[in-house]
């Protein structure tokens, strides 16, 4: 029996950056079973370019990108959202769209590397540090059972994956 299409939305207040590195880390790890999307309760209107770059370095294909706001994925025509992400603490905090179809939820924090300052090369070190935060979490949840998880449990599981210490990297 094949495993059903999961549609994910990561959620940052600017969309520019993290959100971004999620929604192209998921739909190259979970292709096949998972669809993702990014957007921003306060979208800056443009990718940040140090996301873009990292994503072309790691042989991404970068024309998904653009900051959108997540309006876009509250109205009915919208698709509807299997699981919804949060991974800044503005977008953790603020008081989110009622998203059609209640979907799980959970707050996957991750610094926000556009706010790194210093040289280029110091820059990039945040923004690849947040790539791979992001990386490990969304590892951990495309290997869940999902189909076999009871709610509670699936919920204990995307809890914990937010909260879980950054510093391990996924076997």
């Amino acid at each position: 029996m094949t495993e059903p299409l999961y549609n994910v939305l990561f959620l940052c207040t600017g969309n520019s950056a993290r959100s971004i590195l999620a929604e192209a880390i998921m739909n190259k790890v979970g292709k096949g079973m998972f669809k993702a999307w990014s957007a921003g309760s306060f979208p800056k209107g443009e990718v940040h370019p140090v996301a873009l770059e990292l994503l072309r370095n790691l042989n991404f294909d970068t024309s998904f990108a653009r900051s959108k706001s997540w309006d876009e994925f509250a109205g009915p025509d919208a698709p509807k959202m299997d699981f919804v992400f949060t991974v800044c603490d503005n977008a953790a905090n603020e008081v989110c769209p009622i998203w059609p179809g209640r979907p799980m939820s959970a707050h996957w924090g991750v610094p926000d590397p556009a706010d790194a300052a210093g040289t280029k090369a110091e820059i990039m070190v945040a923004f690849t540090e947040a790539y791979r935060m992001l990386s490990n979490r969304i590892s951990v949840f495309v290997n869940l059972p999902i189909s076999s998880l009871e709610k509670l449990a699936l919920q204990k599981h995307l809890d914990d994956i937010g909260t879980a210490d950054d510093k391990a990297t996924p076997e």
